[in-house]
């Protein structure tokens, strides 16, 4: 099992930025998708951002052109750069990875948006 952290959020005002990262244990081979969601009382849990172990990436149509996802580098660290902030992008954003055999989830980190 990887454990994934995440780094990065905090409280930021609407048109903001914030870098957040997703750090893994360990590296993780072959096949996988990696995902960022977000968290919030209202909706819940959903995907915001994905990209796969072939680097394609999608996103939510809620954030595309202001997020970008990168995948694990060299120190096995993913990145979501958070762009143009909105109020609407209030929430805990955590981190999971799926493989052929695991699912792994990290606990999140708070974004706040003020207006």
């Amino acid at each position: 099992q990887v454990q994934l952290v995440e780094y990065g959020g905090g409280l930021v005002q609407r048109g903001g930025s914030l870098r957040l990262s997703c750090s893994a244990s360990e590296r993780i081979w072959g096949i996988y998708i990696m995902n960022w969601y977000r968290q919030t009382p209202v909706k819940q849990r959903e995907v915001v951002a994905t990209i796969t172990s072939a680097r394609t990436a999608h996103y939510a149509d809620c954030v595309r052109g202001r997020f970008t996802i990168a995948t694990f580098n060299a120190q096995n660290t993913a990145l979501l750069q958070i762009n143009n902030l909105r109020t609407e992008d209030t929430g805990v954003y955590p981190c999971n990875v799926k493989t052929p055999t695991t699912d792994d989830w990290g606990q999140g980190t708070q974004v706040t948006v003020s207006s």
